[in-house]
């Protein structure tokens, strides 16, 4: 039996491009352009009397290529006027930032300050609730969906389009922005080591004790001989919530909207053989600590049987 031909969608890597308007460049590029040139041209009718031609074109020629390396040129994602205030942001924010609620109060006046204050220190979330949910400082609320992967090179050509199907349903009914992020976390084998050979000695069968001790004789040599890590899969759900009324009812009713959708996502995904559930608020302080501080150390007990398991240097481990 012939298996029908694959569906394939062809999908833009951006799908937040501006639109092209004239000669394939957009109305930012266009006014940088026009600026650009504008400004050229007025120093030629000002000084095209006054100075030679030479002159004019070195004064011209350079402003015309920062106009159009402005305009067209690229750097990381980002267009090179963006890049440029987002530098310059970045140089005129406070590098040195402390826990507070309100602004630093100053040092007395009988005191010498050398340098500028530190400035509070303002993170995206407020606050995370005890049934997971995290308020967010700019009066949203998100919650976060742990979520394990799937095989689909192993599937069927008839599966793999069931499959596409079913989550591109699932993406055109999201009514808020939702975020996918894909983590590489440190795994710690040492509690699952322990838990393995204590348990041995309570085997009935000498073979199975010899089995459970050689496992986790296996598992030790994978922990000390290399840095594992898992795959953390986490759908981001937020919710606004209503424009009025009071700021604690709007948090509940955001809360109660965004967790009843991450219910409905998990129930969704189960239909693609995707186990999902919603953080709870230790996993989601977790999450949190881990992605303030990337370059910490911050362990994670045994993955699930159907985690993916990787070393540093790229290799499954099965």
């Amino acid at each position: 039996m012939n298996e029908p031909e694959p569906l394939l969608a062809h999908i833009p890597a951006d799908i937040a491009q501006p639109d092209k308007v004239v000669y394939g460049l957009t109305i930012r590029q266009i006014i940088i352009v026009g600026a650009t040139g504008g400004l050229a041209a007025l120093i030629y009718y000002l000084f095209h009397r006054l100075l030679p031609v030479l002159v004019i074109a070195g004064l011209v020629l350079p402003l015309l290529a920062v106009g159009l390396a402005v305009a067209l040129g690229r750097r990381d994602g980002l267009t090179l006027d963006l890049f440029g205030l987002a530098g310059l942001r970045f140089a005129r924010a406070p590098k040195q930032l402390v826990a507070a609620t309100g602004e630093v109060t100053g040092p007395p006046a009988w005191c010498r300050l050398r340098g500028k204050l530190p400035a509070p220190l303002r993170l995206p979330v407020h606050a995370i609730r005890t049934d997971g949910a995290l308020e967010l400082a700019d009066g949203g609320v998100a919650v976060l969906v742990e979520t394990s992967t799937v095989s689909f090179h192993l599937r069927t050509t008839a599966e793999q389009a069931a499959l596409v199907g079913a989550f591109g349903r699932w993406l055109n009914s999201l009514p808020a922005p939702t975020q996918i992020l894909l983590r590489a976390r440190p795994i710690e084998l040492g509690e699952l080591i322990a838990v393995i050979e204590q348990r041995a000695e309570e085997l009935p069968h000498p073979a199975l004790a010899q089995s459970a001790t050689e496992h986790a004789a296996f598992l030790q040599q994978l922990n000390t001989s290399r840095e594992l890590l898992a795959r953390q899969v986490l759908i981001v759900l937020r919710d606004q919530g209503p424009a009025r009324g009071r700021r604690n009812v709007r948090r509940e009713a955001a809360a109660a909207v965004v967790l009843r959708r991450a219910d409905e996502a998990a129930r969704t995904l189960a239909v693609l053989g995707i186990h999902a559930s919603v953080v709870d608020a230790d996993a989601a302080h977790q999450v949190l600590s881990e992605c303030l501080d990337p370059g910490g150390w911050h362990p994670s007990p045994a993955a699930l049987p159907n985690d993916v398991i990787t070393s540093t240097d790229g290799q499954e481990i099965r």
